[in-house]
């Protein structure tokens, strides 16, 4: 790990309430580390019986929605945004549902229950191969498994009935 201001190498030093921090010696500061925000949703239909996933381009197992939130823009606004141009369709409604480290990528992901339109979709053909609806069960055996995404998806399941 390198300063961002300085590109000075950093150690680990003690910072009361901290615990071990990566510190500047050159610039005398302690540098937390920074890393990207992104949403991720697990989508599911007005009937609340079922759930969308997505194949990413070149993968084999399906995954929930997830994007980047981009500078200056909220997480609400990007689950909407991001949702809308992978697929084309509607978000009805959303809510929080949780939040984690995902450490392959170095961000950190929040991610939403949504209920979303069944209408016509058009994937986005340079991230997506393909979407498909599937039942919870279903959805739980299609997920990558030990993945960030399973791990959503099965804390959202219990949850979906309660979505209003």
């Amino acid at each position: 790990m390198f300063c961002t201001e300085c590109g000075e190498k950093l150690t680990l030093m003690f910072c009361k309430g901290e615990g071990l921090v990566p510190y500047c010696k050159n610039c005398a500061e302690y540098r937390f580390p920074q890393f990207a925000t992104a949403v991720s949703m697990v989508v599911v239909n007005r009937a609340k019986d079922k759930i969308l996933l997505a194949r990413n381009k070149g993968e084999n197992d399906f995954v929930l929605f997830a994007g980047y939130i981009k500078k200056g823009e909220s997480a609400e606004k990007a689950i909407v945004r991001e949702f809308k141009e992978e697929t084309k369709l509607n978000t009805v409604k959303y809510r929080f549902m949780s939040s984690r480290y995902h450490e392959p990528k170095n961000v950190l992901m929040l991610n939403f229950l949504m209920v979303a339109e069944e209408g016509e979709s058009a994937i986005d053909e340079e991230e997506l191969d393909e979407i498909k609806w599937f039942t919870p069960d279903d959805a739980l055996k299609a997920i990558k498994p030990d993945s960030t995404a399973e791990a959503f998806l099965k804390s959202a399941i219990p949850e979906i009935k309660n979505l209003k």
